[in-house]
């Protein structure tokens, strides 16, 4: 039976507070290479658009500090094989879900909401983090980076999904924490609820959204707003 009303989210930043472990992963792989870490909070800056693009975003400050270029493209390729292998196998670590994200997913489910998950991460990477953080079996389908020919802020990254569970696009919003999650948002014309203190370096003064929300405690009366009544 199809369900009335589509709840999108994106993952890291916004379900799961996954920056530990991503630090941890790309500590690993710039200590093996021979480049500098980062901290917590540097890591929260760099991801939204995939591991690719975090490792490369990376190098690319480095260089721009110690006034060199870094443009071997096989050593990038090999640092980020290396990651996503590290971190396949320490996922679910230290990660854990934002306040209030449990007991939003178990009201939405008690509402006959239809809940799916739209992440720029590898897709068994989120599969796998979502199982072991033990909510996967809330959610009607899990996009990844790579699970369609684009991804987020391609809007098509989120109508496809909504189309695959066969929810309506006028029924749908979308919830997530960088201007990768908005701009997407934007372009599919869903609302966008956007969780402050996200994985960006924006502030949400620059990041378009028509709610904000600091955790997911009392977020059902936004919800409400659209949906129930």
């Amino acid at each position: 039976m199809k369900q009335k009303f589509t709840v999108l989210f994106d993952l890291d930043g916004t379900l799961i507070d996954t920056a530990p472990d991503l630090m941890n992963a790309h500590n690993h792989v710039m200590q093996k290479f021979g480049y500098e870490t980062k901290s917590t909070d540097e890591i929260r800056n760099l991801v939204g658009k995939g591991a690719a693009s975090m490792i490369g975003r990376s190098l690319w400050n480095q260089a721009r500090k110690e006034l060199k270029k870094i443009d071997d493209e096989k050593i990038k390729s090999k640092m980020v094989d290396e990651f996503i292998d590290y971190y396949g196998k320490n996922i679910a670590v230290e990660s854990k879900l934002l306040p209030g994200v449990l007991e939003f997913l178990k009201w939405c489910k008690k509402n006959n909401i239809s809940m799916a998950v739209c992440t720029n991460k590898t897709e068994h990477l989120a599969v796998d983090l979502l199982k072991q953080i033990n909510v996967y079996d809330y959610f009607e389908y899990v996009a990844g980076y790579n699970t369609f020919d684009y991804c987020k802020p391609d809007p098509r990254h989120l109508t496809n999904v909504i189309e695959i569970i066969q929810g309506e696009l006028k029924k749908s919003i979308m919830i997530g924490d960088s201007e990768t999650d908005s701009e997407s948002a934007k372009a599919a014309g869903l609302p966008f609820i956007l969780v402050e203190d996200g994985y960006t370096d924006k502030t949400i003064n620059e990041i378009y959204h028509n709610h904000l929300i600091k955790d997911f405690n009392g977020i059902e009366q936004i919800i409400n707003k659209y949906f129930i009544n």
